[in-house]
């Protein structure tokens, strides 16, 4: 849509609304998102279906030969994997994040909520939000499948900061993904990208297997890279350990990408034709 066809309801939402005007949009559009998710159940099935099947394929695929390189067995890669998947559903969240808003977009939903008196960040800030509900979802059904094949949960302060942790990032990288599926042509673009992008910072970290028996450069990589500092950090909150490093690191991308990333979402939403 272009501004010259904008309709007087259009050129009004770009007039600066109040911020009590967009938190009220915000819980508008959140409500309307929840409501479609109870219409269409089969939406949930990535947050129910990934945390089982990725907890099962790694613990009974690989538990026994990586956990015998940590000094134990499969109940040592229990203890060692879980706090790293729990680390990955923000990220999963967010790839999905970008390939929904896409379809929108399509579908011409997101035409109409572009000519309605509403603030631009609102569409946005609520889609972070019910895919945070989403992710927090998903969390729950990790632990629980978790506990059922073996983990003990030490410190639940620390889980509850782990899950903390990993939404602060998942959001950073879900604004990421608002913006590839604002600029690619269709869903199938913005997996393509995502599974380009997060594939090797999945296995090019520490999630599924220590990297000390990596090569030198892939370990450098992995030192720095966000989602290898994430898992550790959640390992050091569940397991205990020293954090500190990870921690900032974690922090430092996800402010980052925030930073950069949410303006450039909302500019790309608004001018979008």
């Amino acid at each position: 849509m272009s501004t010259a066809t904008l309709s007087p309801a259009a050129a009004k939402a770009d007039t600066p609304i109040p911020l009590r005007a967009h938190l009220r949009h915000t819980g508008a559009l959140i409500r309307r998102n929840l409501l479609w998710i109870r219409q269409d159940p089969e939406s949930m099935f990535d947050a129910v279906l990934f945390p089982v099947i990725f907890t099962l394929l790694f613990v009974y695929v690989f538990g026994g030969s990586i956990g015998q390189s940590l000094g134990g067995g499969q109940d040592r890669y229990v203890q060692y994997v879980i706090p790293g998947l729990l680390a990955m559903m923000g990220m999963n969240m967010a790839q999905g994040v970008g390939t929904g808003f896409n379809q929108d977009f399509n579908s011409g939903v997101m035409d109409r909520f572009r000519s309605l008196p509403i603030g631009r960040g609102s569409v946005l800030f609520a889609k972070i939000a019910v895919e945070l509900m989403r992710m927090l979802f998903a969390s729950v059904v990790l632990m629980v499948v978790a506990v059922l094949v073996g983990y003990d949960i030490k410190h639940w302060p620390g889980l509850l900061a782990s899950i903390g942790l990993s939404a602060v990032f998942g959001s950073a990288l879900m604004w990421v993904f608002l913006t590839l599926g604002v600029v690619m042509k269709n869903a199938q673009s913005v997996q393509a990208m995502g599974f380009l992008v997060l594939m090797p910072l999945q296995f090019g970290s520490s999630i599924f297997a220590p990297p000390a028996s990596m090569p030198g450069w892939l370990q450098a990589f992995t030192d720095y890279n966000p989602l290898s500092t994430l898992a550790d950090t959640a390992r050091g909150l569940m397991e205990g350990g020293p954090i500190a490093h990870d921690l900032w690191v974690t922090l430092i991308w996800s402010v980052g990408l925030t930073a950069i990333m949410a303006p450039v979402a909302i500019h790309k939403f608004r001018t979008k034709s």
